[in-house]
């Protein structure tokens, strides 16, 4: 049989695993849902420790505060964001607030229109 794949947008990993759960009443093959931002990297949660700007060896503002692994161009314009300043209105712990949990499901090519129907249902974009 044909497969079809389906991304959808969520604003909580909650909502998308919610939709996962519908969507396992279907042929559902493979799915995923993943968290993505515009910067390289694990983020801050991920280090090992805090660093101490005065003594630790760290390559920027970027990597300090938003946990990026970036290259000396991307790190320059990673530590203009607002996130990395701490001039942020966004959400918690600086983290992008929209559209940013992306749930990818691979169903039977018949379910498709099914699947679709339970991830807008599902609060989806």
């Amino acid at each position: 049989m044909s497969e079809r794949t389906l991304m959808a947008y969520f604003k909580t990993p909650w909502e998308a695993q919610q939709a996962v759960e519908k969507l396992s009443s279907l042929r559902l093959i493979e799915h995923s849902i993943d968290r993505f931002d515009g910067y390289p990297g694990e983020g801050v949660q991920h280090l090992d420790k805090f660093e101490n700007p005065l003594s630790a060896d760290f390559p920027g503002l970027g990597y300090l505060t938003l946990g990026g692994n970036f290259v000396p161009d991307a790190g320059a314009l990673a530590a203009a964001s607002v996130s990395a300043s701490g001039y942020s209105s966004g959400g918690a712990d600086n983290r992008v607030n929209g559209w940013d949990i992306l749930l990818t499901a691979v169903v039977e090519e018949d379910d498709y229109d099914k699947a679709l129907q339970i991830v807008q249902d599902s609060g989806a974009l």
